[in-house]
Formats: structure tokens, C-alpha cells, sequence
């Protein structure tokens, strides 16, 4: 057989493969700046590569491991080095900013409070989407502002559809209509939606009969039932893709660390600038200075508190302290979201009604083997442990019984967990479910930038603006920055160079499945959630780990799923988990799909972790109280 040999699992042969192999056609001090990043993802390649040991794969490529350095690294270049830029928040849109601003030829630090995608972008409803019902609300109003925002929405769409296939895909979504003259309006409006996505690679909507319409949702009720739209958008593992982004980021030189927190804001006496931020890694409790040229705030749901450091002279955040020409920007909006079984909704269609009851929209989406339904939408305390609420369960569930044949008992609730989205404030004051979910580009005293606002789908749209904006209002950057190149990059772990598997990663995971021996849905489980470095995970169980022997059958968490003991390895070796919640809620998405079978996997993800960790007894017994504590937030609450 053939054999190729590239970088894969993510990796890139050269800079070409990442991005980076783009022509300037402007200064040479820019091509400078190209050839830092070049330089540092050369670095990055050395630095972070655990295995030279190419891995084959079913087509005859020979794949070669890369992993990101160790934390241990990333703590003393953030210690050591300056930066140009300081990215503070590690969920998509912060991580996004790394990647764009890695890729321009800028040196870049991004830090944590919590784990990366801890909050909003862990908590999301899952959906790659352009916004159908804002391009309805952009020809009630003749708002073109709406329109332009679902275009772009669908760009970005497309973007992210193609940057890691394997993790996101194109999802039918039925939408049941119960009224015949309703038909041509929805069907008029989803071929609208189809036009302005354009070349997109999603198929059309069309329209079911109400027999059709039965057959491929069969939990529908028919009662009432005049037919259905189905049109497509796309669905991912949030979590996971954030952290593609964000690893993807590191292997273009960026520095990254979690369980990090900013403490203070550097300014500058003499200027007023900020120039990075003392911070704490809260794994040591060590305390430092991180030095940077610029920074921005993309913490999300948390902005405010990260503003109102930059209005206070010594950069410092005072809870009650009241800073002038400081206003708080940020609305947190809750929405719950409940996990059933798989046979409330089809593997591979949706359900989404346009208008419940009070206006809000509600769904079922297949996802990672069961039913994610839901959503509510109201304003919420900022909490980073959100819990849904006995009154939302209700909800939920009696708006549920409208459209589907079955009615869903609070026992059949495998998990039940909030998200809070960062809706910017709007000056009229309107309800949040009527909030536009446009983003806005803030300069801040000392020249920091603050990205609030937005949605998943156009995280890296955000963060292009976001660093254009700082190149702006920072003239020493833009002598070292090239332009953004990040539209249609691929992600970690995709057939970056176009020939790891011809992107076609069915043949990974025929490949974990004849030459690993593992059972089907633990090799297609591996392929949509890690692409080609499934083969990474297969090898921890090919070569043995803990005081497991090698070559022995992958032995899964828990026995109802098909997620294994050599995931909660890769994460601790490959993708900087540091407790077990990382494992559980987001490197394995477990903690969101059922939280009884998280809880019975606990006892033996800290079992792994403190032998790969070196945890003593009193650390496990603490990081087994945090996991607890986390894991009550998922369940469904008791009926007030």
C-alpha cells in the first residue's frame, strides 16, 4: 500500500497547511510579523510534539501526533515573555481572538479564570445557525441592519461547517405548521433564508406532507398537523470546538492557560495604557505580571467586571465602587435546556416551533445520543453555575406536550442545565428574548478592547473585528500585524493539508474499528469528536496507560456510553484538564447528557487523574466535592 506522510492529527506540515503560507503585499516589516508566527508554530511543532511515532491510518496516510506544551510551559512564557497581546476569557470568541491575532504575526497570550468554554460557550443550544427568525424580522421591519446580520451569520455558518467537519455538521430541522395558509409563508421565507446563504454546501429546504412529516418525526403530533418546512442549519459539540479553536491557536504560537485569574489591570503611569495584568494561577496560587502591549477583554457574561478595572485608576476592580464614565453593558440572559432520551427525537432530524406560548421558540435536536430540548429566555442572576428552575422545567415540558404525542415525565430528564448569553443592553428596554444578538467593538480607557455580545456562529467574525479594532487604536501592533486569515482555516484535528483522509473521517473511524478492534459507536463517537486524532486516543489504549495493560479492549467510563477511560488520559496529556468537571462536562460531554451516569463515572475519572496528576488523597477528596457540587447543577430539579 501507498503510504503518505504528513503532520497530522490537526498538524501542519509547515506554516502553509496553518494559514500562514499567505502573500503580503505590503510592508516588510508585516512579512516580519508572518515570519514571528512561522517561527513560533516551528517552536510550537518541536516544543509540543510528545510522539514522533507516525500513526497510519486506513487510506495509507501516516499521521504524525502533535500535541500543545505543557501547562508547565505556558505558565513560565506567561511569566517570562511579553506579549503583544493579552486575551482575557478563554470561551469561542476569546479563543478566536487568539487564533486570528496568532495568525496575523502577533505574539499572543489568552488566560482562563475557569476552564476553557467553562461558561456561555459550554452552555449553548448547540446550533451553527443564521438566524431564521431575524430575517423574518428584517422584512416585517424593513430593518436591513437584520439582514446584514443574518448574512453575515451564514457566512460564518459556511466557515464553520468547513473548519472541522468531523465535530459539525448540516442538520435537517423540521418546523410543523398547524395552519394550511402558514405554509406558503414559511416556505417562502426558508427559500429566502436558502438564498442569501448561497453556495453554502447545505441543502435546501423543502416541504413535508403531513404524512411525510409523521414519518420522519414520528413523535409529532398529527393532531391539528397541516404539514412541515424542513430547512438545514448546523450542530456541533460546543465545548469541543472551542477547544479546537483554542488548541489550533497554540499550535500558531499563542500561549494559553486556564485556571488563571486576572487580579488587576497594568497601566501605564505615564500614558493611562494598559500593558497586561497581574494575575494569579489559581492551580499554585502564585502571583505575577503578565507584560503585553494591548489587551482585550472577551469574557463574555463578565465583561463588565473586567470594563469597570479599565475606568479605575489603578486598574483594580472595587464591586461597590462607583467609577466615573462607567456603565454596566452587558444583559445576562438565562435559557435552560433539558436532555432526554434518544427516542423523543430522530438521530438525524430536528424539530424547532418558531412560537410557543409566550413567543419564545422551542426545539428538539439529536445530540451526542439522546434529545437536547428546551429553550427559556430571561433575564438571570450572573452565577457561573447557573441551575435550571423548577418553574422553566414546567415550562419546558407542558409547551412540549403541544407538539409531541408523548408526554415527557420529569423522571424520563437525563440531565437539565442553564446557559447565560451576553445580550448587549439595549437603550429602549426591551425583553431579552427580543434583544438583537448583534456584537459590539468596545475601546476602553487605556486603549483596551472589550467584544461583548454576539453568538457561537459568529465568534470568528468577532473576533477579526476585535483585532482590527485593537491594530486601530494601538500603533505599535500594526508594523508587526499581516491581515486576518482565519476564513476557511481548518481547525485541529481536520484534513488541514487536503489529503489526511481526503477529509472523509469515516475512513478513521473504519480505521479504529479494523486495526483497534473497537466496538462501532465508540470508533464513530472518536471520529465526530476528535477527527484525526482519534488515532491519538486509539494509541493511549494500543500502548496502555495508568495500570492498565496495553492492547487490551478500550474500556468506556461508564457502560452506556461510548465514551472511554483513554479520553479522560487525552485530556489530562493533550488538552489541559485539571479537574474532573473538565473531563466530565467538557472534554467528554458527559456532566451534560446524563448526570446519573456522570456520577457513577466520577469515582474513576479521579481515579485516573490523580495517578496522571499526582493528586494525594486530600486533593481527590476535594476535587471529588467540586465535581459533586458541579454535577448537582445538571440534574432536573425536584418539583416546587
Amino acid at each position: 500500500m501507498h503510504r503518505r506522510a504528513v503532520l497530522g492529527g490537526g498538524a501542519a506540515a509547515g506554516s502553509a497547511l496553518l494559514g500562514l503560507s499567505y502573500a503580503y503585499s505590503g510592508s516588510g516589516s508585516r512579512d516580519a510579523g508572518c515570519e514571528g508566527a512561522v517561527a513560533r508554530l516551528r517552536r510550537r511543532q518541536t516544543l509540543g510534539s510528545t510522539s514522533t511515532i507516525p500513526i497510519a491510518c486506513r487510506d495509507g496516510t501516516m499521521v504524525f501526533p502533535w500535541s500543545a506544551p505543557s501547562r508547565k510551559e505556558n505558565m513560565k512564557s506567561l511569566e517570562e515573555d511579553k506579549f503583544d497581546l493579552l486575551v482575557i476569557g478563554g470561551g469561542c470568541v476569546g479563543a478566536g481572538i487568539a487564533l486570528d491575532a496568532a495568525t496575523r504575526g502577533l505574539k499572543v497570550a489568552i488566560v482562563e479564570r475557569e476552564d476553557f468554554a467553562a461558561g456561555t460557550s459550554g452552555r449553548s443550544t448547540k446550533l451553527i445557525h443564521g438566524g431564521v427568525r431575524y430575517l423574518e424580522n428584517a422584512f416585517k421591519n424593513l430593518d436591513y441592519s437584520q439582514y446584514l446580520l443574518v448574512k453575515e451569520a451564514l457566512a460564518e455558518r459556511k466557515h464553520m461547517l468547513t473548519a472541522a467537519p468531523y465535530i459539525a455538521r448540516a442538520t435537517p430541522i423540521m418546523v410543523p405548521l398547524e395552519k394550511w395558509w402558514t405554509v406558503p409563508y414559511y416556505y417562502v421565507g426558508t427559500k429566502v433564508y436558502d438564498l442569501v446563504a448561497g453556495d453554502s454546501g447545505v441543502p435546501s429546504s423543502m416541504f413535508f406532507s403531513k404524512a411525510q412529516a409523521t414519518y420522519s418525526f414520528p413523535m409529532l403530533n398529527p393532531d391539528k398537523l397541516a404539514g412541515a418546512i424542513v430547512y438545514y442549519d448546523g450542530q456541533m459539540n460546543d465545548t469541543r470546538y472551542a477547544l479546537l479553536v483554542l488548541l489550533t491557536a497554540a499550535q500558531a504560537g499563542a500561549t494559553v492557560a486556564n485556571q488563571v485569574n486576572v487580579e488587576q489591570l497594568i497601566k501605564n503611569k505615564e500614558t493611562g495604557d494598559i500593558q497586561g495584568a497581574k494575575v494569579k494561577d489559581l492551580q499554585t496560587g502564585k502571583e505575577f505580571n503578565i507584560r503585553a502591549h494591548s489587551v482585550i477583554n472577551a469574557t463574555g457574561p463578565f465583561s463588565d467586571a473586567v470594563r469597570k478595572m479599565a475606568y479605575d485608576e489603578n486598574g483594580e476592580y472595587v464591586a461597590d465602587k462607583k467609577e466615573e464614565g462607567f456603565n454596566e453593558i452587558v444583559v445576562p440572559a438565562g435559557g435552560i435546556h433539558l436532555v432526554l432520551p434518544d427516542h423523543f427525537c430522530p438521530s438525524q432530524m430536528g424539530l424547532i416551533v418558531p412560537e410557543t406560548s409566550d413567543g419564545r421558540v422551542l426545539f428538539f435536536l439529536p445530540w451526542e445520543g439522546g434529545t437536547l430540548c428546551g429553550t427559556t429566555d430571561s433575564q438571570t442572576p450572573l452565577t457561573m453555575l447557573p441551575k435550571a428552575t423548577s418553574d422553566e422545567v414546567d415550562f419546558v415540558l407542558r409547551e412540549s406536550e403541544r407538539y409531541l404525542n408523548k408526554r415527557i415525565r420529569r423522571e424520563d430528564v437525563l440531565a437539565a442545565w442553564c446557559g447565560i448569553r451576553p445580550l448587549i443592553k439595549d437603550i429602549h428596554g426591551k425583553d431579552t428574548k427580543a434583544i438583537s444578538r448583534e456584537h459590539v467593538i468596545e475601546v476602553n480607557p487605556g486603549n483596551m478592547v472589550t467584544c461583548g455580545g454576539g453568538k457561537w456562529t459568529t465568534y470568528r467574525r468577532m473576533a477579526q473585528d476585535a483585532v482590527d479594532k485593537l491594530i486601530s487604536v494601538k500603533p505599535v501592533l500594526q508594523t508587526r500585524s499581516g491581515p486576518c486569515v482565519t476564513e476557511g482555516m481548518k481547525l485541529i484535528g481536520a484534513d488541514r493539508a487536503g489529503i489526511v483522509c481526503e477529509q472523509k473521517f469515516d475512513v478513521v473511524s473504519v480505521t479504529l474499528r479494523e486495526d483497534y478492534g473497537f466496538d462501532k459507536d465508540i470508533a464513530e463517537h472518536l471520529t465526530r469528536n476528535y477527527g484525526t486524532r482519534a488515532l491519538q486516543v486509539a494509541e493511549i489504549v494500543k500502548q496502555g496507560y495508568a495500570n492498565r495493560q496495553k492492547n487490551l479492549h478500550p474500556k468506556r467510563l461508564v457502560s452506556k456510553y461510548p465514551i472511554l477511560e483513554a479520553e479522560v488520559v487525552f485530556a489530562v496529556q493533550h488538552e489541559y484538564a485539571l479537574s474532573a468537571v473538565d473531563v466530565l462536562a467538557r472534554r467528554t460531554r458527559l456532566a451534560f447528557i446524563d448526570h446519573d451516569a456522570s456520577v457513577e463515572a466520577l469515582p474513576n475519572v479521579i481515579t485516573l487523574m490523580s495517578k496522571l496528576l499526582g493528586w494525594s488523597r486530600c486533593k481527590s477528596k476535594e476535587e471529588t466535592e467540586k465535581a459533586m457540587e458541579f454535577l448537582d447543577t445538571m440534574k432536573c430539579p425536584e418539583r416546587d
